[in-house]
This record gives C-alpha cells, structure tokens and sequence, in this order.
C-alpha cells in the first residue's frame, strides 16, 4: 500500500479535543491537497472524525471550516495552480470558497468507532488513559477489514505496551503532535521492534508532507518532551516548597515562576505552563510515568491538592487560559492560588516585595520575546549566565540552580537511551516548548 492508498481511508479519534481537532485539521488538508492532484484525479478520499462527544461536533466542524478558510488565503497562488482545469472558477473568492469545500467534503463527523473498521490509517487521540486506548485499539482491529495502521499521540505511555495488550502485531507507533498541532513543528517519534516493513518510512513521508521536524525518542514512558517536563516541573514545585520556609507558599510559587520564565528566559513561567498544560493531565502524566521510573518518585502531593480543589487549569474552547495554579486576566496572570486560604491572592498584594528579594534583573538577561529572534541565541544565552554567575542575588543563585538542574534532566534522557542524543533533547525543547537556547549546554558549568 502506497502512501495514497494509506491515506485514502483515515480516521481520528478523539476529533473534537484540542489535539484531535489540530490533527484532524493536518489532515483534511493533506488528504484533500493529495486529492487535487492530477495524477490523483477521481480517488475517493475519506477522514471519520469520531468523537464520544456529539455536542462538540458541530463546534469541530466550525473550527475545521475556519481553519481552511485561513490556510486558503495563505496558499491562493498554489491553488490557482492546482484549479486551473476550472474554467468556472475566476476569481481568488470562489477558488478559495471551492477549495474549502473540497476539505470539508472528505470529512464524515460522527460518534460510532465502526466509521473506523474500513480505515487504513487511525489517529488515536483520546486522554492518556492506557486502558481506554487499548480498548478502542482491540475493538477497531477485531473488526478491521483492512487492518490498519495506528498512529497514537500519546506523550508518555510506551508504545510496546499497548501493542501487546491490544495484540495488533507492532502495527502501531508513536506519532506525538505538540499542542497545537497545526502550529507546532515538532512531532515525537515513537517506534517499537515489532512495527511492519515501510511503517517508519510513512510515518517520515508523512511528517514531511504536514511540515513537521520529526525527533525520535526510544520506547520509555514520557519519551523527550515529558521526560524533561515532568522532572523539570517536579524540580520546580519542590524548589517552592523549601522556599515556603522563608515566605508563604503562594509567594514562593510566584518566585519560582518569574525566576523561570524572567530569568530563564523562556516563553512563560513553569508553573503557567504547567496552567497550560492542565494541572490535572501534569498529574496524570506523572502517575503514567511513575511506575516505570524504579529510581524516581515522579509524584507530586501539591498537584494532589489543588486537583481535589479542582484547581485544573486547561484551555477553554476558543483557546483562552483556565485559571489554574495561577488566576488569568487577558491571558496574563495576576493572582496565585493559597492552599492555606483556598482562593486567589493577587499579585499586587505581595510581587514588589518578592521581586525586591529575588534581586535586579540584569540588562544582559534578555526577555524572551527579544532572544527567540536573534539569530545567535546561544551567545546571548552564554552572555547573560556569565553575568548571572557573579551576581549576589536570589534570582541569580536560583535560575542557576534550576538550568543546572534542567541540563542534569537532559543528559539523564541520553544516558538512560530516552533520547538518541543532546542536540535531540535540545531540538524538542526549542521546537516543542520554544526554549530560546537547549537544556544541555556550557551557560553553567
């Protein structure tokens, strides 16, 4: 079967989540790009979106059409191009208009798994619940006429293990988008011994086709991108519980956050991007990951509070920020969550002091948003942590601590054969979290 025929029949699973609905959106447009070639002229092309949800479908659909709308616009000369057999199509609008609804044709949205039985190529993008994946695995495979090939988006739980309880005979990888899955560049490849001749080679024709920069990872839970995150947020959740000794805990987290984000220089804090992430599918993570790690305890009785709080954090429909650990106006934070008062406590209430403690930022320590352009990160990186080494401030003495830390994490992941190498490690954290400068470096030694 060659890669059309592979995606002539696609289904994906968990269609309206927040990653189901970016991989959905990846490949309505392949399928339907494929489709307009000549040499591809009449071949039927069929994407189910299947979700247990059927409220959500018709948001899905919405998004979807919106999406196009706007990956139409960006690419009008192309399909001037691919429409000019179309002497009825004139102008930009009906080529546009035509091209959205070439998309939107392929899609079958529904809730029934059997749309999945005549598939040759299933997404599976449902939560990090190996049980429930095994279980929609085994049933699409006992009534799979064609016998398809598998593609989870799981970020931490081996691939090795789900074939076996599925029994489905390797024909199933990890194919890791990171959210969201139409923006992001990285996706994380996950392949097992067992997987059939030209699986591996599709899935690299694949990645190729959607724009994607494919990291390889070996079979461990959590594989690069968790790996690093889950200990990296461990690392920094205990970090402010020591530093609940000298100040409240609520004041420690907000130091930890700015010390990370401020003085790391990253895109946002950790513990808005463990907001981000969902306080609850942090902690999920952690415990899919937990048994595997003999050596480790990757638990977290923090994130236990605030998820029986039901402090979750996550993204609302349209993409806007939850409050979670830390309370969101306009997508920027301004309060952090007391445990010990159950609610809310500005940041004005208490930041000038904090910030006064933690110490001046140095002018060599650059926003993030100002380093992520320069085309010599690295120099720059090394620049402001050789001002930070003889700095005699808090802040200083704690982002040291912290990219030490992240560097250990890192070299960690090759030495335990998660990842294939450094610059693998350092490629995931810049592609998939925007890090300015990789965690294995010189900055501090």
């Amino acid at each position: 079967m060659d890669y059309n025929e592979r995606i002539s029949n696609v289904s994906v699973l968990g269609a309206a989540g927040k990653m189901g609905s970016g991989i959905l959106l990846l490949m309505a447009i392949e399928m339907a790009d494929q489709g307009l070639k000549p040499e591809n002229k009449g071949k039927p092309y069929v994407l189910n979106a299947i979700d247990v949800t059927s409220g959500a479908l018709p948001g899905l659909m919405k998004y979807i059409r919106t999406q196009v709308l706007k990956a139409a616009e960006k690419k009008v000369v192309v399909l001037r191009k691919l429409y000019a057999h179309r002497a009825d199509l004139v102008d930009n609008g009906e080529i546009i208009e035509e091209y959205i609804n070439d998309v939107m044709s392929i899609i079958r949205p529904g809730t029934r798994l059997e749309a999945a039985f005549e598939s040759n190529l299933v997404f599976e993008a449902v939560s990090e619940n190996a049980a429930l994946k095994v279980k929609l695995f085994t049933q699409i495979d006992t009534n799979s006429i064609v016998k398809p090939w598998y593609f989870t988006n799981t970020s931490s739980v081996p691939i090795s293990g789900l074939n076996e309880k599925a029994g489905i005979g390797g024909r199933i990888l990890g194919f890791h988008f990171y959210n969201p899955p139409a923006i992001q560049k990285l996706v994380e490849l996950i392949t097992i011994k067992e997987n059939p001749d030209g699986m591996k080679e599709f899935a690299h024709e694949l990645a190729k086709s959607l724009k994607k920069i494919i990291v390889p990872s070996n079979d461990i839970a959590g594989f690069v991108g968790n790996g690093h995150f889950m200990r990296d947020a461990l690392y920094s959740i205990e970090q402010a519980e020591k530093l609940s000794s000298e100040m409240p805990l609520h004041e420690a987290v907000y130091a930890i956050n700015k010390v990370s984000q401020d003085f790391l220089m990253r895109p946002m804090g950790i513990f808005q991007l463990i907001d981000y992430v969902g306080v609850d599918v942090v902690r999920f993570i952690m415990n899919v990951m937990d048994p595997y790690m003999s050596n480790e305890n990757l638990h977290s009785d923090m994130l236990d509070k605030l998820f029986d709080l039901e402090i979750k954090g996550g993204q609302y429909a349209d993409g806007s920020q939850k409050d979670g650990i830390l309370k969101y106006e306009k997508g920027r934070p301004v309060a952090v969550y007391s445990l010990d008062k159950k609610d809310y406590v500005p940041f004005a209430d208490f930041a000038s002091k904090t910030d006064a403690w933690l110490g001046e930022l140095p002018k060599e320590v650059m926003p993030w948003k100002n380093i992520i352009r320069m085309a010599d990160k690295d120099a720059v990186a090394m620049e402001a942590f050789a001002r930070l080494k003889v700095l005699n401030s808090k802040g200083a003495e704690l982002a040291l601590a912290h990219a030490r830390r992240s560097r250990e994490i890192g070299l960690q992941l090759v030495n335990t054969g998660v990842a294939a190498s450094a610059q693998d490690v350092n490629t995931v954290l810049a592609t998939g979290f925007f890090h300015a400068y990789g965690p294995v470096n010189e900055f501090v030694n």
